[in-house]
């Protein structure tokens, strides 16, 4: 159960849902105790005692001298077993802009779903707790939203205008991570994962109950789901710098990152609104039960399919060689990161490139699948002894280029191998689909009702986050 410390706050009534907000003078705004605040800030902690305070009471300072609107700074403590709790107590009866709240559960996504949604605030938003992302950013943060021009906002660390100062390894993880995102979950928003978002509360009721991850994957399927809906998302270039201190476990948070985009892959094809949904339609009366719709009319489709899938296997490739790469040597974290790039691959292209469903021959096109892989083993593999023969010094900004370079290489001659050996006997089959009566791959003469499911129809399938 989590538990509330609320403190009466002097704020100025919330605009009803669509309205923008008018900007008031300070001595206008701090009146009527019992009404809801124009922005909410949360910031979900785990373990801070040292930075909570220091932290808290600089962004008071701030709000309460930058910003033209009334607020309420959210502490939401998941779980933690230090001191922070009784922190952040002290902080809501000292400063009256300031409440705590308390979860017996970890989880920045589970604290943000359960703050928002008890919000009485216009908007709501988060920052991280140590307040990497410059506060001068948070006013062009939710003007947008209070306005009424847009339906959420984010920080972006990847903008052209943002100024960042962190480490390249984080730098790679990160644009790898988005490029994953724009191939294969054809998102347009620029950075996922920056801690400084915040969106309209009504467009948060909306879409809530919809978003299942509760931790770090939150921000990406909130954002996806968005984009799903039609929701216009405004993006403020930050300045921001890495904090040395920061708890998050950088391997555990991008493996658990991968498995929520697969997960929301996988939720596509069954019915969630996330891909479109006549890639997921098949005719009962196909023998090969395949969709006219997943079989590339020729060779520009299906290039351009494998090109999407190409670039997410070698983001993904890039990812985790470097994250193998800190705990195993270069050849071998070359060789752990292609093995399972090469069986993710296989299967995406199986799917989406060349249109193949069902079990049948998957174990013979994994098989051969894994023949293509040690071809660019060796691609790759020659091309890092060469360039260790050559450069024995080179780093791993060096070592990474090589590779994804010798990868984009071995990726060409994937898709000749793929094309003209592995799926050969399917593309023939493909090619006789096409013989069959002009109106068989008509999407209206077999898409069913339930096939166009829309964000209002899905169930509700959040978890039990007390």
């Amino acid at each position: 159960m989590a538990t509330n410390t609320q403190v009466p706050i002097p704020l100025r009534r919330a605009p009803q849902s669509g309205q923008g907000l008018q900007a008031e003078p300070r001595a206008l705004r701090q009146v009527a105790p019992q009404q809801a605040p124009d922005v909410e800030v949360v910031v979900p902690v785990y373990n801070e005692q040292v930075v909570l305070e220091v932290s808290v009471r600089r962004l008071n300072d701030y709000l309460s001298a930058h910003l033209p609107f009334s607020y309420r700074i959210t502490i939401v403590d998941n779980a933690s077993t230090d001191d922070t709790w009784n922190v952040a107590t002290a902080l809501s009866r000292e400063l009256p802009h300031v409440s705590a709240r308390r979860l017996d559960q970890k989880g920045r996504g589970r604290a943000l779903r359960q703050s928002w949604l008890a919000s009485d605030a216009a908007v709501v938003s988060y920052m991280d707790v140590d307040l990497s992302t410059d506060l001068a950013a948070f006013l062009p943060l939710v003007a947008p939203l209070i306005s009424g021009h847009s339906d959420l906002a984010i920080g972006s660390r990847l903008s052209r205008g943002s100024r960042v100062v962190r480490g390249p390894k984080r730098e790679t993880i990160s644009r790898c991570y988005n490029v994953i995102l724009r191939t294969t979950l054809r998102a347009k928003f620029s950075d996922a994962q920056c801690g400084f978002k915040a969106m309209r509360a009504d467009r948060a009721r909306e879409l809530l109950p919809l978003v299942q991850d509760c931790e770090w994957f939150f921000d990406t399927e909130l954002l996806v789901l968005a984009e799903r809906a039609g929701m216009r998302i405004h993006e403020v270039p930050v300045d921001w710098v890495d904090d040395p201190d920061s708890r998050v476990d950088i391997v555990a948070t991008a493996m658990a990152d991968l498995r929520g985009v697969k997960r929301l892959i996988t939720q596509g094809i069954k019915g969630y609104p996330i891909l479109d949904q006549d890639v997921c339609s098949v005719h009962p009366d196909d023998p090969y039960g395949n969709s006219a719709t997943d079989i590339p009319p020729g060779l520009p489709r299906q290039l351009l399919r494998f090109i999407a899938v190409g670039l997410a296997s070698t983001a993904a490739y890039a990812l985790l060689f470097v994250l193998f790469r800190g705990v195993m040597s270069a050849q071998i974290a070359n060789a752990v990161a292609l093995v399972v790039t090469a069986i993710l691959n296989t299967a995406a292209n199986r799917r989406f490139t060349f249109g193949v469903r069902g079990r049948r021959r998957v174990v013979t096109h994994q098989a051969q699948g894994l023949v293509v892989f040690a071809i660019g083993l060796a691609v790759t593999s020659g091309s890092l002894a060469l360039l260790q023969l050559l450069n024995p010094q080179a780093g791993l900004v060096v070592e990474l280029t090589v590779l994804v370079v010798a990868n984009l290489v071995a990726t060409v001659l994937r898709f000749l191998l793929l094309r003209s050996w592995v799926f050969r006997a399917h593309l023939r089959a493909s090619t006789q689909a096409t013989q069959r009566p002009a109106n068989f791959g008509d999407p209206a003469s077999f898409v069913t009702p339930d096939s166009r499911t829309t964000i209002a129809s899905v169930p509700n399938t959040v978890r039990n986050e007390s």
